[in-house]
């Protein structure tokens, strides 16, 4: 199965339709939504209708840390005051189709587990232990994971494929066992230092993963950002920081 994996598109409506511009001809399986659609940018109510309408299978669809925080209106644990009245000012303009979406097709949670014929997957925003605001670190204790093929995770914005090998009573395998940790990166607010939108496509047979970026209207996208918005999230968007 080739599986789109998608994150943390921030209400960033051109780069989405870059993205879905680009798959248009490509024969996928099923859809990896790992959350972030809105907040930042200015289009989140139209970046939830278009993933609405992706005629692809939807695997999964958990929500992220901005959809947690103004679903329930706590903004606790932004780490700044610009964070927080940016958020605040998405809720504010919400419709109530997306409300309704996010509300309804999302996973009420950040991380949630499903079979993929033999694969057993972890489909988590952050971390295994902090859902929504943890940040993955392959230097740490990773027996959490363990007990997972394949582990897709988003929030970094940062794109990364990641082989851990564990102990197995199998020696067929020369008692090892192996999972996969995925991140596609962000399509619209991406922070490693490129400022393209960014996704990946997996092959589940293979285990090919294709890490894509593509250049899109940046200056289109900022023309629409909001005053009441910091200007940091619109300039940003130049440099992929």
């Amino acid at each position: 199965m080739r599986l789109l994996i998608l994150s943390d598109i921030h209400g960033n409506l051109t780069a989405l339709n870059q993205v879905v511009d680009y798959i248009k001809d490509i024969e996928l399986d099923g859809l990896v939504l790992l959350g972030d659609f809105i907040d930042y940018g200015s289009h989140s109510n139209e970046v939830v209708e278009a993933v609405s309408k992706l005629e692809i299978p939807v695997l999964c669809n958990i929500r992220g840390n901005h959809e947690d925080a103004v679903l329930n209106n706590n903004y606790t644990r932004f780490s700044s005051s610009r964070g927080v009245e940016s958020a605040k000012y998405t809720k504010s303009i919400l419709t109530e189709r997306t409300l309704e979406y996010l509300n309804n097709k999302t996973e009420n949670a950040g991380k949630i587990v499903f079979q993929l014929m033999t694969k057993k997957i972890l489909a988590v925003h952050g971390t295994f232990e902090d859902e929504y605001w943890g940040k993955f670190d392959c230097t740490k204790d990773l027996s959490a994971y363990s007990d997972y093929d394949i582990v897709f995770m988003g929030h970094s914005h940062c794109p990364f494929y990641y082989e851990v090998f564990y102990p197995s009573d199998n020696k067929a395998t020369r008692n090892l066992k192996k999972t996969i940790f995925i991140n596609p990166g962000s399509v619209g607010q991406p922070r490693n230092l490129n400022n393209a939108a960014q996704f990946a496509i997996f092959d589940t047979e293979t285990e090919n993963c294709e890490f894509i970026k593509l250049s899109y209207d940046i200056n289109k996208e900022q023309k629409d950002f909001s005053d009441k918005v910091d200007v940091f999230y619109k300039t940003r968007l130049e440099v992929g920081i």
